[in-house]
């Protein structure tokens, strides 16, 4: 049951390709560890092993509910290209009607 404005969860990550973001995006919503997944071309600017980077990524925002956040995290670890992968988690307040669908699709 979700409260009238319930906390979700949006677990964001970043991948090298479209492809890794579309097989993640379709497998973590297939397994109901997320209710929707957006995923968007981003440019990235970062220090990886003493170098100074510019990468093309794409970034996945992965919606689901608080109490699934552990579990969609460590999915994402497990199947990220990346030796670090960035998983954020971001605690939200939907409104009730979203909520609600949010958790039919991660509950069932």
């Amino acid at each position: 049951m979700v409260d009238d404005e319930a906390a979700l969860a949006i677990v964001t990550t970043t991948v090298p390709s479209q492809q890794d973001a579309s097989r993640l995006a379709a497998a973590a919503v297939q397994q109901r560890l997320a209710a929707c997944v957006q995923v968007e071309a981003i440019a990235s600017h970062y220090v990886w092993q003493g170098g100074q980077c510019e990468d093309a990524e794409w970034r996945l925002a992965c919606k689901t509910l608080a109490a699934a956040a552990p579990a969609l995290r460590a999915w994402l670890r497990a199947q990220h290209p990346y030796e670090v992968p960035q998983l954020l988690t971001h605690t939200v307040q939907a409104e009730a009607d979203y909520a609600r669908w949010v958790a039919h699709q991660v509950d069932g």
